[in-house]
């Protein structure tokens, strides 16, 4: 064990990000010249330094006599434990840190856990007996640790007096510190095994796609022996709203939404928010850069920021990643954002729909596979170029449609959220029908290759003149973007547009992976019978060319068409998560080797009670406010009608009545949705009537004109970021 000096010890300090922050801005300010000779990324040199990862772990592995090279070996947590762990600790004690933690991922936490994770944070140092400080972190500790799994949803899957919950460090996704603690991302089972947890169905499901794509690929030409592996790239949509307003309101306080509340004169029909100015006038733009200064030091490229539609929202946007590393990347930023907003006297809000009658927040999943060699897979010229086959692009494409177009109901299930109920198919975000947007070039040419015609795929460009002289003719995508489609193509990549904003992105991802995973090992499996790669593809075309759609998913004419055809269509969030236990889904998960039958009964469960809490909370809330507010505030005004709002009040008792006396999840859960999006409905058109006639000065409530318009009501100077 290594001793470490008191006097070291004693000068540890937390080191959190946001200090440090402000001294890096400093010196940024500070190395800036009227005249530049070269780039200074001088202020810069603490970026990525609080990821175990990189240079950074090269570094400390090499004075141990390893280097960097062992971490991509996941067989380290067997053959060099003790040499990462030892190293880890030096790292840390660099940063600052005297703590660690597995950091794992419960099922069921948006919207209602903070960070979306668990973990128990415990000290790397003890004292001997000569009350000397010694290192106490090992090999064995960082590999592995136990907790007590008793209170997390587990949908049945340990009783009562199984209490255990074993955890294991995920190799896929670098470990990091914040502050004065050491996260070690995890994988979070019960005894037997069976997943409690968000990310362990996920590394199943990489590696089936690892699996069948290999096989797939290879026939076609390509290069797998690096592996194969999925990228993903989220972009984060936020509201910033004041804090002080957000105190005035239980119903943000407690569930994250705004559960009533008469529009603002004033919403989002000038579409003067979306991208305008990040005005310094307010506290939002020092938010949002401390914000992104600590994500850089956390190694967390997140490049972009800018204004919404609704107003005071907000979107980030990092670099795309592997998926397991780009979902803990999101998580910590999520986190990182509630809590820089507070300092910044803003509340975050992460629901999909805090407000009414304004756009909601989504969580665009920019989705892509590749070769660990660096091949992305859905871009043609790419693949091309490495296969030399001019089939390989619309075999490949070919499987993803079959695989949208049988399972959609599971992409249906997987954006399922709460607060998604009241934004899918609002105008801003796609409908609840699964299908995907190709583009006339792509879809044309798929057309052509099914009838035997067609070559290889080069994507068209065009040409923008504008008839300047002072701006050039460029060149722009033959096609257009279409922000209506669930799961638009990109160009080397598909973009799951439903997605909510607060959802851990890990379901999702799993079931991207395990239904293309199928498709791949489906045509394997024929090519390996006899069957030429392209016919497979032709047919699989053929069969599933119905999901493939082009034109505008908003308009009901459309909608009501995609129906006709049998796209799959869900609206009810409840009825989707039973997708899970269908004979076809448990039959896909247990192929793939993702979930067993259990598993999902567990998991499904657990969605439905997640739901039915939610909506609970909100009906608790909303008769509180009745009480302890509208009412109060109609009899101070003399006006308003107290007897209907009383009635509200026992109406929505029943409901939860209703809800409780139900006997499985689904029932709870389809009780709940009744109460929420009929009853509630209801009374919230009798609260808003009410606020609409009460004068202000008599409205305890924060209204929606306090809490939306930053700009309108900033009266205090900001404290601005690095001051």
């Amino acid at each position: 064990r290594k001793y470490i000096p008191v006097t070291l010890f004693q000068s540890l300090s937390t080191m959190f990000a946001t200090s440090a922050a402000v001294k890096a801005l400093a010196r940024r300010e500070a190395t800036r010249t009227s005249t530049r000779a070269m780039a200074n990324l001088a202020a810069y040199e603490d970026f990525g330094k609080n990821v175990f990862t990189g240079k950074v772990a090269d570094d400390y592995l090499k004075k141990h006599g390893a280097s960097g090279d062992i971490l991509k070996d996941p067989a380290w947590t067997a053959n060099h434990a003790d040499t990462v762990a030892n190293a880890v600790f030096d790292w840390a004690i660099d940063r600052g840190a005297n703590v660690y933690c597995h950091w794992f991922q419960p099922m069921a936490s948006s919207g209602v856990r903070h960070g979306l994770t668990g973990q128990v944070q415990n000290m790397m140092l003890e004292f001997d007996s000569n009350m000397e400080i010694k290192q106490d972190f090992k090999g064995k500790t960082l590999i592995k640790g136990e907790t007590d799994g008793s209170s997390y949803p587990n949908g049945g899957l340990r009783g009562t007096h199984q209490a255990g919950g074993y955890l294991a460090v995920d190799t896929s996704s670098p470990i990091f510190c914040r502050g004065d603690t050491i996260f070690i991302p995890s994988a979070f089972v019960s005894y037997y095994g069976a997943a409690l947890d968000e990310k362990t169905p996920l590394l199943r499901a990489n590696a089936a796609i690892d699996r069948e794509a290999g096989r797939l690929f290879s026939k076609l030409g390509l290069d797998v022996s690096s592996g194969i592996i999925t990228n993903i790239g989220l972009e984060q949509e936020i509201f910033l709203i004041p804090r002080d307003e957000y105190y005035r309101r239980p119903d943000l306080q407690m569930t994250g939404r705004t559960i009533m509340g008469k529009d603002a004169p004033r919403g989002q029909e000038m579409c003067d928010h979306y991208m305008a100015p990040l005005s310094s006038a307010t506290a939002a733009l020092a938010c949002m850069q401390e914000i992104q200064d600590e994500c850089w030091r956390l190694g967390i490229p997140l490049k972009t920021r800018h204004r919404e539609v609704a107003p005071n929202q907000f979107e980030f946007a990092p670099l795309f990643g592997t998926n397991t590393t780009q979902i803990d990347q999101n998580i910590m930023v999520m986190q990182i954002i509630e809590e820089t907003a507070a300092k910044h006297g803003l509340a975050a809000l992460l629901q999909e729909k805090p407000f009414n009658n304004v756009n909601g927040s989504g969580k665009h999943n920019n989705w892509s596979i590749a070769t660990r060699a660096g091949v992305q897979v859905f871009d043609p010229e790419a693949v091309l170029k490495a296969t030399g086959n001019e089939f390989a692009f619309p075999v490949i494409m070919a499987a993803v449609v079959a695989a949208v177009d049988e399972h959609g109901d599971l992409m249906r299930m997987a954006i399922t959220s709460p607060g998604n109920d009241f934004r899918l198919g609002a105008c801003e975000a796609p409908p609840a029908i699964v299908s995907t947007y190709l583009g006339d070039d792509m879809t044309s040419y798929l057309e052509s290759f099914v009838a035997g015609s067609a070559k290889e795929y080069i994507a068209k460009k065009k040409t923008l003149d504008l008839g300047t002289r002072e701006v050039l003719p460029f060149q722009v995508p033959a096609e257009d973007r279409n922000r209506t489609s669930p799961f638009p193509y990109g160009g080397a990549r598909f973009e799951f547009r439903a997605v909510g904003s607060s959802q851990n992105v890990s379901l999702v991802n799993t079931v991207l992976n395990t239904i293309t995973a199928e498709k791949f090992g489906e045509f394997a499996d024929k090519i390996d019978a006899g069957a030429d790669p392209a016919d497979v593809a032709r047919e699989a075309l053929k069969k599933h060319w119905k999901v493939i759609f082009n034109g505008n998913n908003y308009d009901p004419a459309n909608q009501q068409m995609l129906t006709d055809r049998g796209v799959w269509r869900i609206d009810s969030g409840v009825e989707a998560i039973a997708q899970l236990t269908t004979e076809k889904n448990v039959a896909l998960f247990g192929k793939m080797g993702v979930f067993t039958s259990e598993e999902l009964t567990a998991r499904q469960d657990v969605l439905h009670d997640h739901y039915t809490g939610t909506v609970e909370m909100e009906a608790l809330c909303m008769i509180d406010m009745i009480n302890q507010h509208i009412i109060p505030s109609c009899k101070n005004a003399g006006m308003g009608s107290i007897p209907d709002l009383e009635a509200s009040i026992a109406k929505l008792k029943a409901g939860l009545k209703a809800v409780h006396a139900a006997d499985t999840s689904m029932d709870k859960a389809q009780a709940a949705r009744v109460l929420r999006l009929e009853t509630m409905i209801e009374v919230r058109e009798i609260c808003d009537a009410t606020e609409e006639i009460i004068p202000a000065d008599l409205w305890t409530l924060a209204t929606y004109k306090e809490l939306l318009f930053l700009d309108q009501h900033t009266v205090t100077e900001p404290e601005y970021f690095g001051e």
